[in-house]
């Protein structure tokens, strides 16, 4: 299981220095992955938790790309519907190209209702865009000319390329516990990507229902990649609820055991707390995601 960590595009350190630092520790760490999220629309209640100034994923990327060299570099999650399909496989193939194939696309389907009406795209059909999207994204990355014609985009004869570096496509890592979403996840997903799953509901519950929905389709199910928020204390946690990745550095690294047991392909550690006024400072981030990286390498050597 590689080990990936979240980037923080936004908010008071989010500058290109902070970026760029981000990307440069990561590197340096060993880490396999850095991601970040996505927003267009700082609408109050993403503002709330994501404060301003917000900087694109994609443009972000495509910098970072070319600061690192083994880095693989993706957003966690994009949100489909937000742009035309079109221009979102075209930036993703590019920048699959400029990166010489680092790239990940994690995609769902989106939560703010509000952002949703600042961009005038219908929240109610969002789920029904996302799975429209993909299969358009797909095509752009896999075939030299496509045309399509739904609900949601309609166009003919529309030239691709250039194609992304990765064959058949980039990893597409669909985001989302609902069980529409993990119903995405088998049919497009090469990897699952959850948010901060409870590790019980994971094992009984979330990866037997990705296991049936992908035998539905006749398809193996792909490997889990969850994001963990880190919340490292001293002292040992004991509740019954405890979420995984909160607690000392024994219990996380037995909690990044138990997702490596469940088969997960990488796990995404987060060192945003939720709430801007517990942020930390880039340093101290740093440290924390040093240390636990560290003592988890250095159980299973």
């Amino acid at each position: 299981m590689k080990l990936g960590l979240n980037v923080r595009n936004f908010g008071p350190s989010a500058d290109p220095k902070g970026l760029r630092a981000w990307a440069r520790f990561a590197e340096d760490a060993g880490f396999a992955l850095a991601m970040m999220s996505d927003h267009v629309a700082s609408t109050p209640d993403v503002d709330e938790t994501y404060p301003a100034p917000f900087y694109d994923p994609f443009t972000t990327i495509s910098w970072l790309a070319a600061l690192t060299t083994t880095l693989e570099l993706g957003t966690s999650v994009t949100i489909a519907p937000y742009r035309h399909p079109l221009q979102t496989a075209r930036v993703v193939a590019n920048i699959d190209r400029f990166s010489d194939g680092r790239f990940v696309l994690g995609v769902a389907s989106g939560w703010s209702e509000p952002e949703f009406a600042a961009l005038g795209v219908p929240y109610a059909r969002r789920g029904a865009m996302t799975d429209d999207h993909l299969r358009v994204l797909v095509d752009f990355w896999t075939r030299e000319r496509i045309s399509h014609d739904s609900e949601f985009v309609t166009f003919t004869d529309v030239a691709t390329g250039p194609a992304p570096v990765r064959r058949p496509h980039p990893p597409i890592w669909v985001g989302g516990a609902a069980p529409v979403a993990i119903r995405r996840a088998a049919r497009f997903g090469d990897a699952w990507h959850p948010a901060n799953p409870d590790l019980t509901w994971l094992r009984d519950i979330g990866l037997p229902a990705l296991r049936d929905a992908a035998a539905v389709l006749g398809k193996p199910a792909p490997p889990v990649a969850p994001r963990v928020q880190l919340d490292v204390r001293q002292e040992h946690v004991e509740l019954p609820d405890r979420p995984a990745g909160t607690g000392t550095l024994e219990q996380i690294a037995a909690d990044l055991d138990t997702i490596a047991a469940l088969g997960a392909s990488y796990v995404v550690l987060d060192t945003n707390p939720g709430d801007p006024h517990d942020r930390r400072s880039l340093r101290e981030d740093f440290y924390v995601l040093e240390t636990v990286a560290r003592h988890w390498r250095d159980q299973r050597s």
